[in-house]
């Protein structure tokens, strides 16, 4: 796949999600159209950011010989959604790594101050040995993101991976200055956020969008 470096951030160019991404940001795109396009994202930006995985090699046993093959090393990964727009990443990723486990992160954005309320948190006990990929489909302000990465870090969390659909240049500041440690992986970096802390053009609110709440 295409990646770009911009801003501390990898940005995905494969034209299969640009395409889907553009399919995204239409006002006609249905909710169901949206929930498939946002799985079939997911599953590709997860084959980005776990390209460079470590490997060792294992002796297996074809159907004409023994050899050694590589395999990923370690523990396997944990995939951390932040409810309830991330969950629309988790499907598409656990279908490439169906063995990883899953940390749950209940947030909302307080309309008023915009700042994230933290409502659930459930993480595996041994994240501190697994690389985390948190996931939110918008990097706006990046309270949410920032607030997850907190509660990760104070879990024991070593090593994590941020992954959205869309990025604003406030966010990836944020987040940057907040966690400097962080890399980022995302579909686009739009142009700003507006006054409701929504980015533009960007495609609305995710969780609304997926689930016909608005």
């Amino acid at each position: 796949m295409g990646d770009n470096r911009v801003q501390g951030v990898h940005v995905i160019k494969h034209p299969l999600v640009q395409h889907k991404l553009t399919l995204m940001r239409q006002k006609s795109c249905s909710t169901m159209s949206f929930r498939q396009l946002l799985n079939e994202i997911g599953m590709l930006l997860c084959y980005e950011v776990t390209r460079d995985l470590p490997l060792e090699m294992l002796e297996i046993e074809t159907p004409i010989t023994r050899m050694q093959a590589p395999s990923i090393s370690g523990k396997k990964l944990v995939f951390a959604p932040i409810l309830r727009a991330g969950t629309g990443f988790l499907d598409g990723m656990l279908e490439l790594v169906p063995s990883a486990r899953v940390a749950h992160i209940g947030l909302y954005r307080d309309p008023a101050t915009l700042k994230a309320v933290e409502y659930y948190f459930k993480a595996p006990l041994d994240i501190a040995e697994r690389l985390t990929i948190l996931m939110d489909p918008m990097l706006a302000t990046a309270n949410s993101a920032i607030a997850a990465l907190d509660l990760l870090k104070a879990k024991g969390a070593q090593e994590i991976r941020f992954v959205c659909l869309l990025a604003a240049p406030e966010g990836v500041a944020a987040l940057t200055a907040a966690h400097p440690d962080i890399e980022i992986w995302t579909a686009a970096i739009d142009s700003h956020l507006n006054s409701h802390g929504y980015i533009v053009p960007g495609l609305g609110d995710a969780g609304d969008r997926m689930y016909g709440t608005k």
